[in-house]
């Protein structure tokens, strides 16, 4: 008898990107761009077509309302188009896989060999670091062979067109200084310095009503005399 032939192997699951991305946490910016420049097909046929799969990190709504400096306003269209190819991966990796990305050194992204990121992973947690941008996976909003898309909470702006010059961090503020217990007044010496005028009052009032009474008994006194 003939052995059994093995089953075939499941066809990849197919996520749809435009959908998914527009149910699936505030990534409207995000998607708006994908749309607009054409950039969704390239992920989607990555994601279909191949073999290696994508991996895509989505920034929400607020780090692009935060993006202040340098501004995403003034890039051609282009590099626009290079920024959004910068958030993503030409293969499929799951949170564990970082582990052993970051110790591979900096990894291409889809914009190509100059735009590359740096990942490292701390106790779980993965980081993305691309000089401009050090941020985090916040969460992972799917993870299947050939797709996972996770969540950022940053734009990831790349060195291959923003330069070198990066602006410095702000300073934090200094903390406020708190006094120890030792160094305020204490409650005591409070109480000690408010009830002092009180008592020299009751004193003086107590030696001026026994005035009168020393007098008339000296008086008395000097009769007998």
């Amino acid at each position: 008898m003939l052995p059994p032939t093995p089953a075939p192997a499941p066809a990849p699951q197919y996520v749809n990107l435009t959908e998914l991305l527009s149910v699936a946490g505030p990534f409207h910016t995000f998607l708006d761009y994908l749309l607009s420049s054409g950039v969704i097909e390239t992920f989607q046929n990555q994601a279909n077509n191949t073999e290696e799969g994508v991996t895509i990190f989505v920034p929400k709504d607020d780090a692009f309302k935060a993006q202040k400096n340098p501004p995403l306003s003034n890039l051609t269209k282009d590099q626009l188009k290079q920024l959004l190819l910068f958030h993503a991966l030409p293969h499929y990796y799951s949170l564990s896989e970082f582990k052993n990305l970051s110790q591979s050194g900096p990894v291409s992204t889809f914009a190509g060999g100059q735009y590359s990121l740096k990942f490292t992973d701390v106790s779980g947690t993965v980081r993305i670091d691309s000089l401009w941008t050090r941020t985090k996976v916040s969460s992972s909003v799917f993870s299947t062979d050939p797709v996972a898309v996770y969540q950022v909470n940053r734009v990831l702006l790349p060195e291959a067109i923003f330069g070198t010059d990066v602006p410095p961090m702000p300073a934090p503020a200094p903390a406020p200084v708190v006094s120890s217990p030792s160094d305020s007044p204490s409650a005591d010496s409070e109480g000690a310095s408010a009830s002092s005028p009180k008592s020299s009052h009751k004193n003086s009032a107590h030696t001026l009503a026994l005035a009168p009474i020393a007098v008339a008994v000296s008086g008395l006194v000097a009769l007998f005399l």
